[in-house]
């Protein structure tokens, strides 16, 4: 698998893995209150991996960085929006969806 397969199936998964856990704590399955910064890190996380995914995507002149690229703006306007209104915050955050999936597609083409 190359760098770049890599680096986009990480950031992909960082994200899955972040938005399940955020569904998972809005339907209570699971409780957050005492470890916020779990969510927060994952954010962290996706957000590093996205970057670095779109950067190294760009420099190699590969078509999924024109997929990730934009992914950056619900990840900014999540951070801008905070967590409530719920409804808003779970558009924000699905809004990079098509960004990921269309990514992982070209990455893997």
């Amino acid at each position: 698998m190359t760098l770049l397969r890599r680096l986009v199936t990480a950031a992909a998964g960082a994200y899955a893995a972040n938005c399940a856990l955020g569904a998972a704590v809005a339907v209570r399955w699971i409780d957050t209150s005492t470890v916020r910064w779990v969510h927060h890190g994952f954010y962290t996380v996706t957000v590093t991996m996205t970057a670095v995914a779109a950067l190294t995507c760009a420099a190699q002149r590969s078509p999924a960085a024109v997929a990730l690229v934009p992914a950056a703006v619900p990840l900014v306007l999540l951070q801008r929006h905070g967590a409530r209104p719920l409804n808003r915050h779970t558009h924000d955050a699905l809004a990079a969806a098509p960004c990921y999936a269309a990514a992982l597609l070209l990455a893997w083409r």
